[in-house]
């Protein structure tokens, strides 16, 4: 009886890891497509990731009620819970980074996109820091498949580069700005993207916490300020 009720409880902890695996999966296309729609002008892209940013929504909701069930019906404890707890931190996060990429593509459809000088967009390497966050995400997830925290440092990193760029960027459109008086409102919103963008190499630095957490039982969040 013991064998089957320890061989249910795993059964429900692989669920909850394939729900996560498929909430990642949806919301590294999310970001992939609200970088082409942007790159390219695509709008229909762009619509497609409005469309599908709801079902992150349901994979939140679903993990954390599943989460929560399995908490209180096996009582987990040390790696068991840990892992629980950083997959229920983990899909509110990929739900925000999903709500990120969908104002991205917001963006595009309202067509603001094609208004920005295109040299002003490379001198800004928005397309850097739209590469850089997919990385982070996509290299957040080998963490957590081969529990391999040795990779955190190199993700980490990433958001270093990540916030340089962005704090360049605000300069950059400063003195653009000063030149350009007439196209404030247009520089503000490409700002207004660009923070997105850093938003989101934030919250795949707090993924990297929640895996640190489960795989080493330590915590990352007090070594540095973190970004509500």
């Amino acid at each position: 009886m013991e064998d089957k009720k320890l061989k249910h409880t795993e059964q429900e902890l692989l669920s909850l890891k394939e729900e996560l695996t498929e909430m990642w999966s949806l919301t590294l296309s999310q970001l992939e497509k609200a970088k082409q729609a942007f790159i390219n002008k695509d709008v229909e892209l762009a619509r497609e990731v409005v469309s599908r940013e709801k079902r992150l929504d349901a994979f939140e909701l679903k993990i954390d009620s599943d989460g929560e069930n399995y908490i209180a019906l096996y009582s987990p404890v040390a790696i068991d819970l840990r892992l629980v707890l950083s997959i229920i931190k983990i899909s509110s996060t990929l739900e925000r980074i999903g709500d990120f990429a969908e104002g991205i593509a917001r963006h595009v459809i309202k067509d603001e996109c094609t208004l920005i000088d295109s040299a002003l967009v490379e001198e800004l390497q928005i397309e850097t820091m739209f590469d850089t966050t997919i990385s982070m995400l996509a290299d957040s997830f080998v963490a957590l498949e081969s529990e391999n925290t040795k990779l955190s440092g190199k993700i980490l990193a990433k958001d270093e580069l990540i916030d340089e760029l962005y704090h360049r960027a605000i300069y950059t459109l400063a003195n653009y700005i000063e030149k350009n008086p007439a196209l404030a409102l247009r520089c503000l919103k490409t700002l207004l993207l660009i923070r997105k963008l850093e938003r989101i190499g934030d919250h795949c630095s707090n993924i990297v916490e929640g895996i640190v957490f489960y795989i080493d039982a330590k915590v990352l969040k007090h070594a540095k300020k973190i970004k509500a």
